[in-house]
């Protein structure tokens, strides 16, 4: 997704990735809530009493856009000075799923229409 991304628009890899992991872990968590909730505690100190796996997984990723924001990364395509169109959206995924096979992922298979749908939820 970022490689694609930096491609088209010559993003810093770092810059790109810290725009695109949250809207990315969003749209996987939902089945992987395990794996972003041991994230959430093992990383950012989370304390998962009280909570379901979702909703520690959920401020896991929050705490991640608070780190990137206070080590002054960018959280949205407009830091970066991008509008995606519909078009270059579209493009993008298809970029994206052509270089992987038609399908990538781990937490979540990813397919050309989760690709567009991920380019489509960044701000």
């Amino acid at each position: 997704l970022e490689h694609e991304l930096s491609g088209m628009f010559d993003v810093i890899h770092a810059e790109g990735l810290s725009v695109i992991w949250p809207q990315w872990a969003r749209y996987v968590i939902d089945g992987t809530a395990d794996r972003f909730s041991r994230f959430a505690v093992n990383v950012f100190g989370v304390s998962p009493e009280g909570k379901s796996e979702m909703e520690t997984g959920l401020e896991g990723i929050r705490k991640f856009e608070e780190f990137m924001t206070e080590i002054g990364m960018p959280l949205t395509l407009s830091e970066l000075g991008i509008t995606l169109t519909e078009d270059s959206k579209k493009e993008l995924a298809e970029r994206c799923a052509k270089s992987t096979g038609g399908k990538k992922g781990s937490a979540k298979i990813l397919f050309e229409k989760d690709m567009l749908n991920i380019y489509d939820s960044l701000k």
